[in-house]
């Protein structure tokens, strides 16, 4: 029995001795409890609603009293011409517009009927449904006050529309989603292990006496990688065209030169990983959380950041991949051009030079 003990005993040892265990046994769980409590959340906070009516019909004011007093909802303008909603659309200004028809006032204390239609930025399916949702309980509690006063309880009820997505297929949130973890994960990942093996094996050092210079043999390696990545995206974009019928309504080449610099920052990543990386396993462990985790739950793939914390939400933004999201739902679903995804586009070069001159600097100076 001594010798069992003593055998546990020495287990415990092994496993307190390597850092990597306690990190993964001990230190992971509090971590993603403590982000998956904060971040993990369906509701959607701080919503923009637009309305589109006459701002000086006596019905329609007390709506938008009532939609900007709800805690998940900020009327964020108000205009008279539906014609201007595709627009506040596409530059991202707002999420809901709610749209009164004319004299609505009269019609709905003369007649007891006047319309209401509710328009949903439909490239965010789940969040535009949770949002309509919100608008849809305003104005239910609009319309039972409604019926106790004699009048037609039919006046509040509305008229729902998606658009960009009117079927409001989830395919057309998850696909962007998908091609960007899977363009980050192809390239980061397997350009840090490539290059750990390398150094894990010994054979960087013989690499790097060759006549290339040491940028070029980085540079080699990438390559491939770059190459196999340009692949899985038009694979990708095949498959969400043809099988998921999810549509590519702006320009195809700004799309290849978003996703170009996404690969390139992802490649940068995978430099960076390989500098602080010993060895293939220390590489995947910093891939998996560093890398997989954070880009599932802060990129806005399956929860959206606007329901985060604020702090956490700070972090969405040093996450490549979320502004590579949202320029992909905006040339794929809205069809934009580049002058809505300029300022996206420029943070994203700004992160790709840093990465890349970070890594590449790194690099060299730990061989």
């Amino acid at each position: 029995m001594k010798t069992f003990f003593s055998f546990i005993k020495k287990e415990f040892r092994h496993i307190f001795r390597d850092r990597r265990t306690i990190l993964i046994v001990l230190v992971m769980p509090v971590v993603q409890i403590i982000l998956f409590g904060f971040a993990v959340s369906t509701e959607v906070h701080n919503a923009r609603v637009d309305v589109v009516g006459d701002s000086n019909d006596p019905a329609v004011r007390q709506i938008v009293e009532r939609i900007d007093r709800n805690p998940y909802l900020n009327v964020e303008a108000v205009y008279e011409s539906v014609s201007e909603v595709p627009e506040r659309f596409r530059q991202g200004r707002a999420d809901v517009a709610v749209c009164f028809e004319r004299n609505f006032d009269e019609r709905l204390h003369h007649y007891g009927q006047a319309s209401v239609r509710l328009l949903g930025d439909g490239s965010d399916p789940n969040t535009a449904q949770m949002i309509v949702n919100y608008v849809n309980g305003v104005l239910s509690d609009v319309q039972s006050e409604l019926g106790t006063q004699g009048d037609s309880p039919q006046a509040a009820f509305p008229h729902v529309q998606y658009m960009y997505n009117p079927a409001v297929r989830s395919s057309y949130n998850f696909v962007p989603g998908v091609m960007g973890l899977i363009l980050m994960l192809v390239c980061s990942m397997m350009t840090a292990i490539s290059i750990v093996r390398e150094k894990e094996s010994g054979t960087m050092e013989l690499l790097l006496v060759s006549p290339i210079r040491p940028i070029g043999v980085i540079i080699s390696k990438a390559i491939p990688y770059l190459v196999l990545s340009l692949v899985n995206l038009v694979t990708i974009l095949l498959l969400a065209r043809f099988v998921l019928g999810v549509p590519l309504r702006g320009s195809l080449l700004l799309l290849s030169v978003v996703s170009v610099l996404f690969i390139l920052a992802s490649l940068g990543i995978g430099l960076l990983i390989s500098v602080i990386s010993s060895t293939q396993k220390t590489a995947l462990l910093i891939s998996g959380m560093g890398l997989t985790m954070p880009t599932m739950i802060f990129s806005g793939i399956i929860f959206p950041c606007e329901s985060m914390p604020v702090v956490l939400q700070y972090v969405s933004d040093i996450i490549p991949a979320k502004w590579y999201i949202i320029m992909v739902k905006k040339v794929m679903i809205e069809g934009v051009g580049f002058g809505y995804i300029y300022q996206e586009f420029t943070i994203l070069l700004l992160m790709t030079l840093f990465l890349l001159a970070v890594s590449v600097r790194l690099f060299k100076r730990r061989l």
